[in-house]
């Protein structure tokens, strides 16, 4: 299940404009561009601290911080849509 091409579609805010998607060829690759996301806003927020540091509830804190999140994992001939929640737990066993 983990190379499946899947989709993260995400809203940053309550504003429609921030919407915005990422594609990914697995999984995996898209729990790591989640986690960038997360470190790109820590150094956006911290930029004088060259060694940023985070633990998994930094994580769950940013994700659930954003105004949506869902992503969309390739099977077959179709997509299987996930949710907030299966992301989490998706991140914790990456």
């Amino acid at each position: 299940m983990s190379n499946r091409h899947t989709i993260i579609l995400m809203q940053t805010s309550q504003y429609r404009a921030t919407r915005t998607f990422m594609d990914f060829d697995s999984i995996s690759q898209a729990m790591d561009g989640i986690c960038g996301l997360y470190e790109r806003k820590l150094k956006e927020i911290n930029p004088a601290i060259r060694n940023l540091s985070y633990d998994i509830s930094d994580l769950y804190n940013f994700i659930d911080g954003l105004a949506d999140l869902s992503a969309l994992v390739y099977l077959s001939l179709s997509s299987l849509p996930v949710s907030r929640s299966h992301t989490r737990i998706q991140m914790h066993s990456h």
